[in-house]
């Protein structure tokens, strides 16, 4: 393996770390749209660092387009307070103005400039270990690795730091300023988290990669766990092993590195959203099952007591009878039956059904319930 490849890996694992940790929180607080609102919104930023610095190569140009993204939070979040538009909504709102702001800008002051979010944000992963960052004749690497590294630990301190703050203010707004907290200081401190990290990660791996990393890991690991440290630790995770399968995938298939990484991050998701043990569609399907089954069940103890005691009950509890009452094919009730017996419902003698004191309880319950 080249050195080239190692610091290919190194910088998509880095920013998919730091995508996710800051995309947990967005999903939590369906904020999700934010980050490729932001990746619109930027070009205002681009713009106007342009007309300042006269090249599309200053680094003001990043700094520009940050800044630019807390602003398009900070208005999302003005337009959303009025009460008159829901989120979703006022995110709609936003990001076109101020891309459509973008657009006329370059227009009428750099026509004929290449200057747009492909000439500057979207970056391309196979050519980040071009880009090195040299000073005093020491090569400390490539230039994207260390901006991204020091994002995540910018990341990490701040989410560290406000960690309960943040927990509160995501899952009760309301009771965190009951006890004093400021949630609207906390939406803005992990917003601009949130802008920083995704305008970092244009420039290193490409928006839609960065929109990718910022959502699928985080709703993946949610459909594995309710804990909000597991949940940060399950999205870095699926998240570095997307970098690196995706990677791979590329390798293989000869094909766009920042692509096979997105497809990873949606495979992931998919198999959450199959697997999982609690929330998959797996797991659901066969808890509607059971719950069919146990309901089933309930209803033969209904009916068996309804009849018990009765001269008709050789014949209405017999189990080739149950179909003609219970509308149920020979197969489902023989299921039902044979789950009944299990659970010690109902004993079974010469092909006719009857209650156990357990069944007797069963049925009273789901009548008097």
């Amino acid at each position: 393996m080249t050195q080239g490849q190692l610091e290919i890996q190194a910088i998509a694992v880095v920013t998919a770390v730091a995508c996710s940790l800051v995309g947990t929180f967005l999903v939590l607080r369906r904020q999700s749209l934010l980050s490729d609102a932001i990746g619109h919104s930027v070009l205002v930023g681009i713009a106007v660092a342009f007309l300042v610095t006269g090249t599309t190569t200053s680094p003001l140009l990043l700094i520009g387009a940050a800044l630019t993204g807390v602003v398009t939070v900070a208005l999302v979040q003005l337009v959303t307070s009025t009460r008159l538009v829901r989120e979703d909504a006022a995110i709609g709102l936003v990001f076109p103005a101020l891309f459509s702001i973008g657009v006329i800008i370059v227009s009428r002051y750099a026509d004929g400039v290449h200057l747009d979010t492909d000439a500057v944000l979207l970056g391309e992963l196979a050519f980040a270990p071009f880009d090195r960052l040299e000073a005093w004749g020491w090569d400390f690497g490539p230039a994207s690795l260390l901006l991204m590294g020091a994002v995540l630990v910018v990341d990490a301190i701040v989410v560290a730091v406000l960690w309960k703050e943040l927990k509160l203010s995501t899952f009760d707004p309301a009771l965190a300023l009951a006890l004093g907290f400021t949630p609207v200081v906390l939406d803005y401190v992990l917003m601009s988290l949130v802008s920083v990290t995704a305008v970092g990660a244009f420039n290193a791996v490409g928006s839609i990669l960065v929109v990718a990393l910022m959502i699928a890991p985080p709703a993946a690991a949610y459909l594995l766990t309710d804990g909000l440290g597991r949940l940060v630790v399950f999205a870095g995770a699926i998240a570095a092993g997307s970098a690196l399968g995706g990677y791979w995938l590329a390798v293989a298939l000869d094909a766009s590195i920042a692509g096979c990484i997105a497809a990873c991050c949606g495979i992931a998701f998919g198999l959450a959203w199959l697997l999982a043990p609690g929330r998959g569609l797996v797991a659901a399907i066969r808890r509607r099952a059971r719950q069919r089954l146990e309901f089933a069940q309930t209803m033969l103890a209904i009916h068996l007591a309804n009849h018990e005691g009765l001269p008709e009950a050789a014949v209405e509890n017999r189990v080739g009878h149950l179909g003609e009452h219970l509308r149920w094919d020979s197969d489902f009730a023989g299921r039902v039956v044979r789950h009944a017996e299990r659970r010690g419902l109902v004993v079974s003698s010469a092909d006719v059904l009857s209650l156990t004191d357990l069944g007797r309880t069963v049925a009273q319950e789901a009548v008097t319930r």
